[in-house]
């Protein structure tokens, strides 16, 4: 029965452990991005080239 007031005091504290340097890093600006939003537009698309390139293999092998 001890250990699981062990086990308990010592998750609690780890949880707030991840807490409190969470906190911190949000108050520091450690998940600040500043630049990304700005410039997501700029940012081309992947083309879809590797369907067409399959689609001409599989009607050279039909008709071989």
């Amino acid at each position: 029965m001890t250990i699981l007031f062990v086990l308990i005091t010592a998750s609690a504290l780890v949880a707030l452990l991840f807490l409190f340097l969470f906190i911190w890093s949000v108050k520091t600006g450690q998940f600040d991005d500043s630049y990304t939003p700005s410039v997501r537009a700029l940012f081309d698309d992947a083309k879809p080239t590797e369907s067409k390139s399959n689609d001409n293999n599989s009607s050279k092998n039909e008709n071989e």
